[in-house]
């Protein structure tokens, strides 16, 4: 119960997770920007939110915002090309915090604060740290090109 080491399996079971949750925060938060999908505000009003918060040309950054949001969580959930999907989910998170949520401080109930954007980060840079693991794309893809067997360190 209070032991530091951890198994291979539960280690890519926790980055399954990990994968699967910001998949699903990501995908919203994206589908919101590009397509106004799950009550979001679609792209012109995105661009115009943008336009505010980070300069012109709001338009690009909202479509940037957009893509790497929904294009991350489309990577993330299948576990290709996750650590760069992870980086670019850090700094889209990383740039939310500084324009907008920063100064509204931590834990605001109206406007939310900052805690959730530092979170998905966070969980963000586990996976830029420790890649996708055993059950994606990218470790298949690994194998392939190595040549190693199932079960061998990757």
């Amino acid at each position: 119960m209070f032991g530091a080491r951890r198994s291979a399996a539960a280690t890519d079971l926790a980055l399954v997770v990990v994968r699967a949750a910001l998949a699903w925060v990501f995908f919203v938060y994206g589908a919101q920007k590009l397509f106004g999908w799950f009550h979001g505000q679609g792209l012109d009003e995105t661009a115009r939110f943008m336009e505010d918060v980070i300069g012109s040309p709001g338009r690009f950054w909202a479509v940037l915002g957009g893509i790497i949001e929904f294009g991350g969580a489309i990577a993330l959930v299948l576990g290709f090309g996750a650590r760069i999907a992870g980086l670019a989910l850090f700094g889209d998170m990383v740039v939310a915090m500084i324009r907008v949520t920063w100064k509204t401080g931590l834990h605001q109930p109206t406007p939310p604060g900052y805690e959730l954007n530092v979170a998905l980060a966070a969980l963000a840079l586990v996976i830029v740290l420790m890649g996708a693991g055993r059950y994606s794309v990218d470790y298949l893809i690994e194998r392939s090109l190595l040549g190693t067997r199932e079960g061998s360190a990757p």
